[in-house]
């Protein structure tokens, strides 16, 4: 690979990440919102250098490596497939993680509480599915018993015909290290893979409640599609009421 294709990476590379950070919210399909502005100033970074190799190229009046009639610039050519990830920030929509990650990623641990406030009189309740999962095996009280709870999420199957699961997917960091946290759901016309949805219900009475042996599931009373969010991978209150 030359140096004018390696300057040529540079700003592939830069352009790329400017385009999924600053001028889409695509970077949230590989990285935690957090990530936004480290990801643009790299791009910035990058730009700057393939600028910086450009002058200094066009200065040299060509390829800078050439000396005493040798070509000391070539690098294999499987370099060149570098050039394929880069291309595909500028051209290529990721799909989302959905489903079939879900049913292969590590489930979130859940964080042990020794306490909780009351919960509010809100009815539906907004709850995520990480905190309706801590009520249902950790509070001792019972809040949650009856209480008609309502979260968002998209529809993991639960296989060989047992129902399936409300599911979020959550980065700690990146998709790399992506966990899920699922609630069964009992009841409900079945909906295909993927789909999100908003879901009220109360919780199944399968196990003691306020320990490990209760079940984190949802008796389905009402549930409607909803457009799936901007940031996917957290586990947030819905937005809106049912």
């Amino acid at each position: 690979m030359s140096r004018h294709a390696r300057t040529l990476l540079l700003a592939v590379l830069g352009a790329g990440l400017l385009h999924v950070s600053l001028l889409t919210d695509l970077y949230l399909r590989y990285v935690k919102e957090g990530l936004r502005l480290p990801l643009i100033a790299c791009g910035a970074v990058l730009l700057l250098l393939a600028l910086a190799g450009a002058v200094r190229d066009r200065s040299h009046g060509g390829d800078a490596d050439h000396a005493h009639g040798h070509d000391h610039s070539r690098t294999p050519r499987v370099a060149w497939l570098l050039f394929l990830p880069a291309l595909s920030l500028l051209l290529y929509v990721p799909p989302a993680l959905g489903a079939y990650t879900a049913t292969r990623t590590n489930n979130k641990a859940i964080t042990v509480r020794k306490g909780f406030d009351p919960l509010p009189a809100t009815s539906p309740l907004p709850m995520t599915l990480t905190d309706f999962t801590s009520r249902v095996q950790q509070d001792a009280a019972g809040a949650i018993r009856h209480r008609s709870v309502q979260m968002t999420g998209f529809v993991t199957p639960a296989g060989h015909g047992e129902g399936w699961f409300l599911t979020r997917i959550i980065f700690t960091c990146c998709a790399a290290d992506s966990q899920s946290v699922k609630v069964r759901m009992y009841g409900g016309a079945a909906q295909p893979a993927n789909t999100w949805l908003a879901v009220t219900g109360t919780w199944h009475p399968r196990g003691r409640l306020g320990t490990r042996t209760a079940e984190a599931a949802l008796d389905v009373g009402v549930m409607r599609r909803i457009t799936p969010p901007v940031n996917a991978y957290t586990d947030d209150l819905p937005l809106t009421p049912s």
